[in-house]
């Protein structure tokens, strides 16, 4: 379909590729024209940090905001409780209440650094769902919400049905979850006059709920509006590196180790992540990830340092360029690199190298780091590392020692 929309926010999705699919193209774009159109994405807190891989919903409300449109991040403090079912192959773990309150309060520390919260027009809103779900009395829910959900159509949602065809387990809890979250949608209509949601492909489903829901308990005229599930160009899910998740948080990982992931972004992938990850104008986007040869390398670096400066500051991106340019180029230590710290108790009469590489999270066990041993993926302080039974003492460690896992990945080890 061609649509050549009037408003600025759905020109800068589809310009950008953010936008996968729309219930009304030609309602929601008449609605963001019309005046400010209060905009949720919901979050369950099932970790302290959110990742790369809700960095793109996360820069579609920074947009929504630069068009003059209000954000609200819906933090799941009720529905975590339940579950979200969709794509899982089991049941998410129950988390406690003070487990869900932690993560919430890591979750907020990202938000801040993306939209502007406050009580203005356009001010975003932190929003928890627990306000209205916790309070709910199960039989009024029924008869009032329930009444209005087939069960039928429940089942025929590809969320629920690539659950059901696998002959995997759903329990009523998760089964409840999109209702839950359809009744989410209503209530942000009724209290603070949501008109749009947002989410990922996956939640195509659930938005259509709750915008069926909404129409027939309030008579009301909402929309959705969902992304793409990003996979890059080698068909990895977006976020997911060896390491495992990475982290939004620069508690949980390093600016420099974040830095470094969006360096080490495929080529073809450079343009595509320019235009939905930084807010350089799209020729630009379009020409830098046009480059090729060693040009390319100049624009993934373009593409790090404008992502780390978003999401970290624009310090933590120049010192990880520079870190980067020290252990790249000059062989020497950055100041930045993951740092490894060890007592002397904790290397007795000594550690072994093996044992270092998966301490430093070069290697996930003491097999993967052999094997890099093996085939010659290790060094220590730059020289080749040939010998997986070199056992590293004290007296080893009265300086700092650089281990290194292929060309891009090191290590800082050294004693308290």
């Amino acid at each position: 379909m061609t649509y050549h929309p009037k408003s600025d926010f759905m020109r800068v999705m589809m310009e950008r590729g953010f936008l996968a699919d729309c219930t009304d193209y030609q309602g929601l774009d008449d609605a963001l024209v019309q005046g400010v159109v209060p905009t949720y994405i919901g979050y369950d807190a099932t970790a302290k940090s959110l990742h790369v891989g809700h960095l793109l919903n996360i820069m579609m409300l920074r947009w929504l905001q630069k068009t003059g449109h209000k954000p609200i991040t819906l933090m799941g403090g009720g529905t975590t409780k339940v579950g979200d079912p969709s794509f899982r192959a089991d049941e998410r773990p129950l988390l406690t209440p003070d487990q869900i309150d932690a993560n919430i309060d890591g979750m907020k520390q990202v938000f801040a650094k993306y939209l502007t919260y406050g009580a203005g027009p356009t001010d975003a809103l932190m929003l928890n769902n627990a306000e209205w779900l916790d309070g709910l009395n199960y039989l009024d829910f029924l008869r009032d919400i329930g009444r209005h959900f087939s069960v039928n159509r429940m089942l025929s949602f590809d969320s629920v049905k690539s659950r059901l065809d696998r002959e995997q387990s759903l329990s009523f809890l998760e089964f409840n979850y999109m209702i839950l979250q359809a009744y989410d949608f209503l209530e942000l209509n009724r209290r603070y006059g949501c008109l749009l949601q947002m989410g990922g492909s996956d939640q195509w489903g659930n938005i259509v709920n709750g915008i069926d829901l909404t129409r027939r308990v309030l008579d009301h005229e909402i929309y959705g509006l969902t992304s793409p599930l990003l996979t890059t160009s080698d068909g990895r899910k977006m976020g997911k590196s060896q390491g495992g998740a990475m982290w939004l948080n620069a508690d949980m990982l390093s600016p420099y180790e974040f830095w470094q992931f969006w360096r080490n972004t495929t080529d073809a992938d450079v343009g595509r992540f320019l235009k939905l990850y930084t807010e350089l104008p799209v020729d630009e986007c379009d020409r830098l990830g046009g480059l090729s040869g060693s040009e390319i390398n100049a624009a993934k670096i373009i593409l790090a340092n404008e992502v780390t400066t978003l999401c970290h500051g624009a310090k933590a991106a120049r010192a990880a360029e520079d870190t980067a340019r020290q252990v790249f180029e000059k062989g020497g230590i950055g100041d930045d690199l993951p740092t490894i710290s060890l007592s002397v108790d904790d290397i007795g009469d000594g550690i072994s190298i093996v044992q270092l590489i998966v301490k430093s999270g070069l290697a996930k066990s003491g097999k993967e780091a052999k094997r890099l041993i093996a085939e010659n993926g290790a060094k220590l302080d730059d020289a080749p590392l040939t010998d997986a039974g070199l056992m590293i003492d004290a007296t080893a460690l009265s300086h700092p020692i650089k281990l290194s896992a292929g060309k891009k990945r090191h290590a800082l080890v050294k004693l308290e």
